[in-house]
């Protein structure tokens, strides 16, 4: 059995990472929905094309996709110090949490922008609508199934990067299996804290699924 400091431990352990993935998430998006929008109407066939500034936030949304969370969250310690103050505790944590989901976010967006049909975005612009009146009352409104199922994707896979945070004392979960449960050998709160993170991807991905299909017009037609 567990002692109750132990149980005690791991309840902190899970508020601080639902707290991680949660805030992470929400910034992620604020800086995610704008770029992803910015790389859908600049593409060649955008509405707004332009190829030099969907060549520069591609290569950059790129870069930063490609390295690994544990490089990029070391990487930038410095940076995560100057925003927050510390590089330790589950706030310090949030940082590159941020830095490494919004590209993914980012990428996201624009591929359900994607799904749009050409001919919705055709039918507004020959009524005379604005880019911007394109934006808002086509193509998000049309893509919210679609980002609401990228919506349960990318905060299951945060809740993943956040886990990882704990290898530099990032907090949650993630830094209770470390500390106590790789490098003390106990195996029993190593699978207990692996179990309560498969527990909560899982009630995070289908609450995100629901929500999706019930807001998918096509379906409801």
């Amino acid at each position: 059995m567990l002692s109750s400091g132990m149980i005690n431990e791991l309840i902190k352990g899970i508020f601080e990472t639902l707290y991680m993935t949660v805030t992470s998430t929400a910034i992620a998006y604020v800086f995610g929905i704008p770029m992803g929008i910015v790389l859908y109407i600049t593409d060649k066939n955008g509405i707004c094309r332009n190829r030099p500034v969907n060549m520069i936030l591609g290569f950059i949304v790129n870069v930063l996709r490609s390295v690994p969370f544990l490089i990029l969250l070391v990487a930038i310690l410095p940076f995560t110090r100057l925003v927050v103050g510390t590089t330790i505790g589950s706030t310090a944590a949030i940082v590159p949490l941020v830095v490494a989901a919004a590209p993914f976010v980012a990428r996201m967006v624009e591929s359900s922008l994607k799904e749009v049909s050409g001919g919705l975005i055709e039918a507004a612009q020959s009524m005379g609508a604005s880019p911007m009146q394109i934006i808002m009352k086509v193509l998000l409104p049309e893509a919210r199934p679609s980002l609401l199922v990228g919506f349960a994707i990318a905060i299951t896979t945060i809740l993943g990067y956040s886990a990882m945070a704990g290898f530099v004392g990032g907090g949650g979960l993630g830094a209770i299996a470390i500390n106590y449960g790789y490098y003390r050998y106990n195996n029993r709160v190593m699978l207990i804290t692996v179990l309560l993170l498969v527990i909560i991807v899982q009630i995070l991905q289908e609450v995100g699924m629901r929500v999706a299909t019930r807001t998918d017009n096509r379906i409801k037609n």
